[in-house]
């Protein structure tokens, strides 16, 4: 049996910041954390020199969309899954919203054979609720299914749940995870009228409007309703990428494991606020909308008092034409897989993030909140998921450094003070010097339920 070592690094786990090494076997786990004057109990076969690195578990993003299968013109799981591998995610879980959607069995089975097929990093898929498909919920392999995703707000892909027994049907016929996308369509409805009347004679709303069509009341009004539902009727709700201050208000601090009500924020809404619509412009109009600079502060204080339970990225790749417009033409979604994790350690260099805070919500407790199988920790017997980054490498993001199909980045012309030197998925190097290797395929996640 090969052994490979992971020599000399900064190792990041479970709240502490610690020199060591570790062992990875050639099936892919680790079977030996050296920290703590713990030494080596064999040779190893090949050691990789990790001095002055810091070495995470592998990023778990619980929020993407590959668009994958039928908006391949846009993205598809093999160059998305190259930006994650590039950016250090090692593990994601894929949006229903395709074509067709992800709301039969037969789409179901069809995506994860997609996935098996293309991903280069480990993979799991929602499964897309409708107003009437819940009784398809008890023919789900709950090992092999993350959760339940419902679109209490019309965005992308026309899946808009909006019935209020549908609603209820929903939350009472699972107990797996329901992810829920929250935004009240009736209030968007008339802002949208209202701000149309407004700028009657322009071709489009601008888009700084968008925050205000998609308004904090409306976010507001579908999550509370959504947590309203879930503590009616004990179902596990998970409120994805919250966006205002006031939605925090629903949620209660405390570890994963001790809360079937989680909340998730996503990397634009704690890296953009309002102002950057001046500059960007389209580039970060999303759902729910990039909104105050108070809110994103807000959302940055809620994940360090363990209100909000995980970073993820809500990436969504649209080609550069697609968004072209204002607050209504351009579409909505930005891509952010590849950048996400070294945007959030440069967070931690201003302040505002611990590194150990980051692990925990990038790595542990997506891996927690979902049941992961032996993945989002450097332990023993896990799956050696793993990202090598090293820090003070000053680097700029230039277009030709993007893996997505779609080729552009609201965070072009950024620079950054980490790089993700190497990016390891079940022990194999799939990302170093720059260079991916998507000859390698991931593994299904596994879920303890």
């Amino acid at each position: 049996m090969k052994r490979t070592l992971i020599h000399n690094a900064l190792i990041v786990n479970e709240g502490e910041t610690v020199q060591g090494s570790i062992v990875i076997s050639d099936q892919g786990y680790i079977t030996e954390v050296l920290t703590h004057g713990k030494p080596l109990s064999a040779p190893c076969d090949e050691t990789i020199d990790a001095t002055g690195c810091y070495l995470l578990p592998g990023v778990i993003d619980d929020h993407v969309h590959f668009r994958d299968p039928g908006l391949t013109h846009k993205a598809d799981i093999l160059s998305e899954s190259r930006a994650a591998a590039a950016g250090g995610v090692t593990s994601i879980m894929d949006m229903p919203n395709t074509s067709p959607q992800t709301v039969t069995l037969d789409a179901l089975n069809a995506k994860l054979d997609l996935l098996n097929e293309k991903c280069i990093v480990n993979h799991s898929c929602y499964f897309g609720a409708t107003n009437n498909n819940y009784t398809e919920f008890e023919k789900l392999d709950r090992n092999r299914i993350c959760g339940i995703k419902l679109f209490m707000g019309s965005s992308t892909g026309n899946m808009l749940v909006d019935r209020q027994e549908s609603l209820r049907n929903i939350f009472r016929s699972t107990n797996m995870l329901i992810a829920v996308h929250c935004e009240d369509p009736a209030i968007i409805r008339l802002n949208t009228e209202k701000y149309k009347a407004q700028y009657a004679d322009a071709d489009d709303i601008p888009v700084n409007k968008h925050p205000n069509i998609r308004s904090s009341a409306a976010c507001y009004a579908s999550s509370h309703l959504a947590v309203q539902l879930a503590k009616e009727t004990g179902a596990r709700l998970h409120v994805l990428h919250l966006s205002t201050a006031r939605e925090l208000k629903l949620l209660e601090s405390g570890s994963v494991s001790s809360k079937k009500i989680t909340g998730e924020a996503c990397v634009a809404h704690l890296l953009f606020s309002q102002s950057d619509y001046r500059t960007l412009n389209t580039l970060i109009k999303c759902n729910p909308a990039v909104k105050s600079k108070a809110d994103r502060d807000a959302l940055r204080a809620a994940i360090n008092d363990d209100v909000i339970d995980v970073i993820a990225t809500d990436h969504a790749p649209h080609l550069i034409t697609e968004k072209k417009g204002g607050a209504l033409k351009a579409m909505s979604g930005m891509p952010m897989i590849q950048f996400s994790l070294v945007s959030m350690l440069q967070l931690v260099n201003e302040g505002v993030f611990t590194i150990e805070k980051v692990v925990q919500k990038m790595c542990h407790a997506p891996a927690q909140l979902y049941g992961i199988h032996e993945r989002g920790f450097i332990r023993e017997g896990y799956r050696a998921d793993l990202v090598l980054v090293r820090p003070e490498s000053p680097w700029t993001l230039e277009k030709h450094l993007i893996q997505s199909k779609c080729g552009w980045s609201p965070l072009e012309g950024r620079s950054f003070d980490w790089k993700v030197e190497r990016t390891f998925v079940n022990g194999y190097t799939v990302y170093t010097e720059e260079q991916v290797d998507d000859s390698y395929r991931g593994e299904e996640l596994r879920f303890e339920r």
